[in-house]
């Protein structure tokens, strides 16, 4: 087993998620692909946190997109979220101040995911950071971390960009001439 298939598809995942910010439908199948490359990298070092940390992050994104955009379709057809009336004819409860009550719950969510997103990616990052030396890792996924609480303040989204590009360079820039660390001998 060789460690270039799970370096060049994460690799080439993690490039089409910096190109997905422009294109998502790139920024999916990037995330596809990184997901394979992780797998495979993850079973090449012979550490299973490194995929399982990684799922989790997406997990966490899939759940935070999906809340996020019950909460926008309860707001924009007037539905009710917590006992609270959202949407534009909600009445004394509703109308303008529910909406954007909807509005600030609905990103608090979605920031609140994003976060445990971030916390996964960051782990599986060490984790490759330990594995490989690429201490390029290290960085993304704090950069990736930071990025994630700066977000309310917009500047931390260009440091998600940034972190997806290191990300790459530290996916491409495994070596894979090193072999994989040896296992512990099985007694026989």
């Amino acid at each position: 087993m060789s460690a270039e298939p799970g370096k060049s598809l994460a690799g080439i995942g993690a490039l089409l998620m910096v190109i997905g910010t422009f294109v998502p439908f790139l920024g999916i199948v990037g995330l596809i692909l990184m997901m394979i490359g992780m797998k495979n990298l993850s079973e090449y070092y012979k550490d299973q946190s490194i995929f399982q940390n990684a799922l989790y992050a997406l997990i966490f994104g899939i759940v935070g997109i999906a809340a996020l955009a019950f909460i926008i379709v309860g707001l924009v057809f007037g539905g009710s979220l917590l006992g609270i009336s959202f949407g534009p004819a909600g009445g004394i409860s509703g109308g303008l101040i529910g909406f954007l009550a909807g509005i600030v719950i609905a990103l608090v969510v979605a920031f609140v995911f994003y976060i445990l997103l971030a916390v996964y990616f960051r782990r599986a990052f060490d984790s490759l950071a330990d594995k490989t030396g690429v201490g390029m890792f290290r960085t993304a996924g704090l950069l990736l971390f930071i990025g994630a609480i700066l977000t309310i303040i917009v500047v931390g989204i260009l440091l998600i960009f940034v972190a997806w590009i290191l990300a790459t360079v530290a996916f491409f820039s495994i070596s894979t001439a090193s072999p994989p660390p040896p296992q512990p001998s099985q007694p026989t």
